[in-house]
């Protein structure tokens, strides 16, 4: 008690880059995985394992949601660079960009706002 809030469980996220633990735990468990890394190779290549965890387990690999925890540029000089690690996520299947103030979380905040209507395609 209490009971979960949905039916027949609630989601799962398991975040982490491991290749034989974390990921095998993702492709038995989970509903969405949080990759850390640090370009968009990196994280191919973690997809590519995880992908391989997926038909080893007969589990299907669109089935799980794929987010990253993003630690390039994002309001550093020209923001082409993050709009473009932005557009080579999407192209790998990753739905969600996580990203990590270093500065004022408000001016943060109002400055990514800005960048928005470039990644409303995506």
């Amino acid at each position: 008690m209490p009971a979960p809030l949905s039916r027949p469980r609630p989601p799962i996220l398991i975040g982490g880059g491991g290749e034989r633990k974390t990921l095998l735990l993702v492709a038995r468990y989970a509903d969405a995985c949080n990759l850390f890394a640090s370009n968009p190779e990196e994280v191919d290549g973690k997809l590519r394992v995880l992908r391989s965890h997926c038909e080893a387990e007969g589990r299907d690999y669109d089935a799980i949601r794929k987010t990253v925890v993003y630690r390039g540029p994002v309001l550093d000089g020209d923001s082409d660079e993050f709009v473009a690690d932005a557009q080579r996520y999407a192209a790998l299947g990753v739905s969600q960009l996580d990203l990590m103030p270093d500065r004022d979380p408000v001016e943060y905040t109002e400055r990514v706002a800005e960048l928005v209507p470039r990644l409303a395609d995506l």
